[in-house]
């Protein structure tokens, strides 16, 4: 970056800071914030650099503008539970995902004081699209606009760059020049180029299509990041017969045929309810499910291995979790598996930030050191 110092940013709902990792050294995090002290913990635990206290455990309302810094970037993952499509989807007015006013509170605040940060993303599941009919995305999209901000949204995928399939949407407002940075992008899925398409004229008016190019393809499959199977507890045989008893014929054939082949397999295992009936259903792809958080029955992901005809089960480990969202072994987890799973869980993939921090983030901010050059 054409920078004598690092751009900054501030990071709301941070959880264990993987937002701040996948920006990467590069940044400079002048704030941070959660709500949750688990996750507040394994945030300092992570970062040893909080001597300034420029992390603080608490309520987003809770927080007035003049407790943040002037910043070029602000990062909002606001809670995602009523946005997702496996949740009540109570939307915007919702008890968890309505923080994100909170947020917005504090960024009306710093425009109100000449401070609003440049560039905006916001986080969140990809049901944000689709919420209520389209209604909060366009909400959404109606308070950035009215505080200056044009805006456009990228569907990414962790699946491209790490072996779990976490689709999340990423909105990315800014007050800067563009420059290059508009395009085509794979990222502009079918739900990011219907949810544009519903908003009315005078947003529409002030959407960005995004130009961010697709990564190189992934290289790791589920079988890399699993831990040493002496290393690990198992389910007994009785349990593990329990789960191929919950499968469909297809997912049941799908496990035979393996057995038959006496090689070594890797499948990850959801427990959904089809039908009024619960089942268990397996893929044999090389990818995991998406990670959620250990609040008990279909979202405890439980991996099956079947090598040379012997088919085992147990549940993911807190620390195969952080690998599959792109965490270092080095980063620490709580001593609690349930809290290291509560904390990866709710997480955002490190590779797909750094992939947009780096195609565009960096970029755009950049953008504001070379108008700043020329005046």
């Amino acid at each position: 970056m054409n920078r004598t110092s690092p751009p900054t940013f501030l990071e709301f709902f941070a959880g264990g800071g993987m937002a701040r990792l996948g920006l990467g050294e590069g940044w400079t995090c002048a704030f941070a914030n959660d709500f949750d002290a688990v996750k507040a913990d394994t945030y300092r635990a992570n970062f040893t650099d909080d001597a300034d206290g420029h992390f603080h455990t608490g309520d987003v309302f809770a927080l007035t503008a003049d407790a943040l810094p002037t910043a070029d970037l602000a990062w909002a993952s606001s809670p995602c539970q009523d946005f997702s499509l496996a949740g009540a989807r109570a939307g915007l007015a919702g008890g968890k995902s309505s923080a994100f006013f909170g947020f917005w509170t504090l960024m009306k605040a710093l425009s109100a004081e000449g401070r609003a940060p440049p560039v905006i993303v916001i986080e969140n599941v990809v049901g944000l699209l689709t919420s209520h009919g389209g209604d909060d995305f366009t909400a959404l999209c109606g308070v950035l606009s009215e505080e200056g901000y044009r805006f456009g949204a990228l569907e990414i995928d962790a699946a491209a760059f790490t072996p779990q399939s976490r689709p999340r949407v990423f909105v990315v407002a800014t007050r800067l020049e563009r420059g290059e940075l508009e395009g085509g992008s794979a990222f502009h899925t079918r739900a990011v180029r219907e949810a544009a398409a519903r908003l009315p004229d005078d947003l529409k008016a002030h959407w960005i299509w995004w130009g961010v190019p697709s990564p190189p393809a992934r290289n790791t499959d589920l079988a890399v990041v699993l831990e040493d199977d002496a290393a690990v507890t198992w389910n007994s045989d009785e349990r593990t017969q329990a789960l191929l008893e919950l499968m469909a014929p297809a997912h049941r054939q799908a496990v035979e045929l393996r057995v038959r082949e006496g090689g070594r397999s890797v499948g990850a295992v959801f427990r959904r309810m089809r039908g009024g009936e619960q089942r268990a259903e397996v893929r044999f792809d090389g990818v995991a499910g998406c990670l959620r958080t250990p609040r008990g029955g279909s979202s405890r992901q439980t991996l099956l291995v079947i090598d040379q005809g012997v088919v085992r089960s147990r549940l993911i480990s807190p620390r195969e979790g952080a690998r599959l969202m792109g965490l270092p072994d080095s980063y620490v987890l709580p001593r609690s598996q349930t809290a290291g799973l509560q904390v990866i869980g709710d997480g955002v993939a490190v590779p797909a930030v750094r992939w947009l921090a780096q195609s565009l983030l960096e970029p755009l901010v950049d953008s504001k050191t070379a108008s700043l050059a020329a005046e």
